[in-house]
């Protein structure tokens, strides 16, 4: 081996460790703590499968499902209002708006996420500025109670911590698809609204699904907005797992920790293979800022 070759290796080596380091022994120990018993206020190491029923069985089984629904509807609503954002930045809008766009979008990131979604609170609360308009527009005599403290506003919540992550990756998808193609379709004949069916959207699915992942993750492991929006009783599997660890059930609580990362690396190795990692950002790497 030559000695140009070795800082290479050594710049590839390091990555590596540190995700092995930091990500995948705390997910084996994790794995490994789900299957041992709980002894008093400790754990005892075992193997058994008592972690895993009592999880699947009974109300977390449930949590489990809602957070799976609420997952889902957040992130399609989060798809539906980002998508066509993506896809004006990357057809439509100046490079230099589209830079300045998406900085706008990274600003709210500067702030606090608990400070953000408490600010939700005054905005649903029944002396929020969103009530005050709906009983100014007389679509109501009273305050709309439902606004807060319930499943819609836990919507709101993850709708709007998450879905600025699926802007970027579906606008480097979008930008990514060859003009050419999209041209050629024009000449041929089909109109706007078939194009966009036709080759926009197949080629852009690479970033869609990129973006449903990066909503449907961080929704589903979501802790903090079902707390602070959805009120007292209102559990998600996120929540589910720190009121477990707060009663210091460790074993229960690494197994359904366990459960939540299986799915959730089932869905990014399904995005591994349909597609091609090239085809998503290819374009993207060649791209150069121009005035």
């Amino acid at each position: 081996m030559s000695a140009s070759a070795w800082p290479r290796r050594i710049f590839l080596l390091l990555p590596m460790a540190f995700v092995t380091l930091f990500l995948i022994l705390p997910l084996a120990f994790t794995l490994v703590v789900s299957f041992w018993k709980r002894a008093m206020l400790s754990m005892q190491p075992a193997f058994v499968l008592t972690n895993y029923a009592d999880f699947l069985t009974g109300t977390r089984l449930a949590v489990l499902w809602r957070s799976f629904l609420v997952s889902i509807e957040a992130t399609a609503i989060g798809l539906l209002i980002a998508y066509p954002i993506a896809y004006f930045l990357a057809r439509k809008a100046r490079p230099a708006a589209t830079r300045i766009v998406l900085l706008l979008f990274t600003v709210p990131f500067l702030v606090n996420y608990i400070i953000r979604t408490f600010a939700w609170t005054y905005l649903l609360g029944r002396t929020g500025p969103i009530n005050a308009l709906i009983m100014a527009l007389g679509l109501s005599r009273s305050p709309v109670d439902w606004l807060l403290f319930s499943q819609f506003a836990v919507l709101i919540g993850m709708v709007s911590s998450y879905m600025p992550f699926m802007i970027f990756p579906l606008w480097m998808s979008i930008a990514g698809v060859d003009q050419r193609l999209i041209e050629t379709s024009w000449m041929l004949g089909a109109p706007p609204p078939r194009t966009f069916l036709r080759v926009t959207l197949p080629l852009s699915l690479p970033g869609v699904f990129a973006a449903v992942i990066f909503s449907f993750v961080g929704c589903f492991g979501e802790s903090a907005v079902p707390i602070i929006l959805g009120g007292v009783g209102y559990q998600l599997i996120g929540n589910e797992i720190t009121s477990t660890l707060d009663v210091l059930n460790y074993p229960l609580a690494a197994a359904m920790s366990s459960v939540v990362t299986v799915a959730m690396l089932a869905l990014l190795m399904l995005w591994y293979v349909a597609f091609d990692l090239r085809s998503f950002l290819g374009k993207i790497l060649s791209w150069r800022p121009s005035a």
